[in-house]
């Protein structure tokens, strides 16, 4: 069930001919990893065009900025968010959160042709982002997106398991964050494993059945991911900073 706050964005946009892609918490309670989210994120082309057509989504849900930047194709590709708070009484509260660039994923229109389309009751349709790409998305500083990985990755394996295909199974040997499931699925797969354990590592202690050095090695590459991530937004958050002092001063 789709609580009517998120329906009433989720419709707006779908209205209004969007191309949008949910991404974020909303995202992840579709795709089976979560219970709830008050947010709404979305990745968004930022051509002019587009643009038009979310600025009337945005005044169909009298939706304010709430920070800055503004919204600006010019902070939108450089891989800034735009943060909005709906007012309309249907959506209200609602924060609304867009993005166009992020780090470590593709232009819009690859992450677009990947897209999930799901139709919700009442004929709804909603565009989520790939999982994969959710995946790559949810790979930051923050302590919150880690668990969340885990889940993700958990749901779409339990579901899955029994019908794989190798795009899956790459899949799984490449991003599961679970050691008794990398082992589970290394020892199902060997040949799979083997071959990608040259791009990831811990591979190795998987076909081995050795967990306590597959959480070993998934510890160290959330701290490289996480590094990484510090240093992305470092010169974005400056950018932001000077964009709050230079609205201060007006």
């Amino acid at each position: 069930m789709i609580p009517n706050p998120i329906r009433k964005v989720l419709s707006s946009i779908q209205e209004h001919r969007v191309r949008a892609l949910l991404m974020g918490g909303q995202a992840c309670v579709l795709y089976g990893a979560a219970e709830f989210s008050r947010d709404i994120d979305l990745a968004i082309l930022a051509d002019p065009g587009n643009l038009l057509r979310l600025r009337k989504t945005l005044s169909d849900l009298q939706a304010e900025v709430i920070a800055v930047p503004p919204l600006d194709p010019k902070h939108l590709r450089r891989g800034h968010a735009v943060h909005f708070r709906c007012m309309h009484p249907e959506a209200l509260r609602m924060r609304l959160d867009v993005m166009s660039k992020m780090r470590g994923l593709d232009a819009f229109s690859k992450l677009w042709a990947r897209r999930t389309t799901l139709i919700l009751p009442d004929r709804l349709s909603c565009n989520l982002m790939s999982l994969p790409d959710l995946v790559k998305a949810k790979k930051t500083q923050r302590d919150k997106d880690w668990p969340m990985i885990r889940r993700l990755l958990e749901a779409h394996y339990f579901k899955h398991r029994t019908r794989p295909g190798r795009s899956r199974i790459t899949f799984w040997l490449k991003e599961l964050r679970t050691p008794e499931l990398l082992v589970e699925v290394a020892q199902h797969h060997p040949r799979s494993c083997r071959r990608m354990a040259a791009s990831r590592p811990l591979l190795a202690a998987a076909l081995a059945g050795e967990v306590k050095e597959i959480a070993n090695g998934l510890r160290e590459e959330e701290m490289a991911e996480r590094e990484i991530d510090r240093q992305y937004w470092a010169p974005l958050r400056q950018e932001l900073e000077l964009l709050r002092r230079s609205r201060r001063l007006r």
